[in-house]
């Protein structure tokens, strides 16, 4: 769970996929909450307070990655899918040449 929440953190550069990591971590997290509930006697109070860390880190990978979706969205509708390729591709180009290749 905190792995998946901390990728959710550090891909969220990606366009946003990385929601998935986070959205899997959220949904872990509030299934081990309702099993530790069940039977708090069997685990750990440490345990419980493991399952909360992962889940806030999940829900700040939830909101950045949502965040950026809504940049790409709004950078797609704004000024088009060809104008952002085209901006892409010459950034692209640039690196390489910078780097002389």
């Amino acid at each position: 769970m905190y792995a998946l929440s901390l990728f959710s953190i550090f891909f969220f550069c990606f366009g946003g996929i990385a929601i998935l990591f986070a959205l899997s971590a959220f949904f872990m997290a509030k299934k081990s909450e309702k099993v530790y509930h069940l039977n708090p006697n069997a685990y750990d109070t440490k345990s419980l307070k493991k399952i909360k860390k992962g889940k806030i880190i999940a829900i700040i990978g939830i909101i950045i990655n949502l965040f950026i979706i809504g940049i790409t969205i709004w950078t797609l509708t704004t000024i088009g899918w060809d104008a952002w390729s085209a901006e892409f591709v010459r950034k692209w180009n640039e690196g390489l040449e910078s780097s002389g290749y």
